[in-house]
């Protein structure tokens, strides 16, 4: 079993940054690919960012060159760093994890393993 934590979400002005980390336990060296989605209420998840096996990343288009993943594996947390923030990036967001995965893409499906989420608001 995987447990996922998420942390680090709050609220920022436009342009400002927030940096949020998803703590893994169980068997953290089991999960082979991860990712963040957030989900605003009444509208599907929607996949941001993806990291692989391979350490392949994929990004939405809506923050590409503004948001970055990355994990370190000597600390078991994934990290999602997010700048130049929009009002529009105001969200719940979630950290996923799958194990013996090849590859995965910013669709939930790929994903067995989810956070509770951490909100994160952006005003104007």
């Amino acid at each position: 079993q995987v447990q996922l934590v998420e942390s680090g979400g709050g609220s920022v002005q436009a342009g400002g940054s927030l940096r949020l980390s998803c703590l893994v336990s169980g068997y953290p060296k089991s999960v082979d690919c991860m990712g963040w989605f957030r989900q605003v209420p009444g509208k599907e998840r929607e996949g941001i960012a993806t990291i692989d096996s391979d350490g392949n990343l994929r990004y939405a288009d809506v923050v590409k060159g503004r948001f970055t993943i990355s994990k370190d594996t000597a600390k078991n947390t994934l990290y999602l760093q997010m700048d130049s923030l929009k009002p529009t990036d105001t969200a719940m967001y979630y950290c996923a994890a799958e194990l013996s995965c090849g590859t995965v893409d910013l669709y939930d499906f790929y994903f067995t393993y989810w956070g509770q989420g951490t909100q994160v608001t952006v005003s104007p």
